[in-house]
């Protein structure tokens, strides 16, 4: 994330690193980065809460203003909840997601017929280097 965000500074385009975990924030040192302290995944704020994911969008793109030095991050000062259950629950192992599958997934029937139909196409880097 910092690498490529440094990259794009370099040609000249600003960049904005949003991150629910400071430290690896400030490890990767990206240009500028805005920090919510929510659960990793919620980066831009909870689901079906347009409300709130636009404050957070709008308070972290005031960092292209705030923020003068390469490296510094913004603590965005929304809360997940009045208290910190969360936390305590991600920190014991309240990793949720499912396990890791070999072969893809698909919703639907459909979306695998889909997914094999693309599969088969022909690729014109493939064809290039062949």
């Amino acid at each position: 994330m910092g690498l490529i965000a440094r990259q794009i500074e370099a040609a000249g385009i600003p960049t904005l690193c949003m991150g629910s975990a400071i430290d690896i924030l400030k490890s990767v040192q990206p240009p500028r980065a805005a920090f919510l302290d929510f659960p990793l995944g919620h980066t831009t704020g909870k689901p079906h809460e347009p409300e709130l994911q636009r404050e957070i969008l709008v308070q972290a793109f005031d960092a292209f203003t705030t923020l003068t030095e390469p490296g510094m991050v913004v603590n965005l000062p929304f809360r997940w909840s009045e208290q910190d259950e969360w936390k305590a629950t991600a920190m014991m192992g309240g990793d949720s997601r499912t396990p890791r599958q070999d072969t893809p997934q698909y919703q639907t029937e459909e979306d695998r017929i889909r997914a094999e139909a693309k599969a088969v196409q022909t690729c014109i880097v493939c064809e290039a280097s062949a």
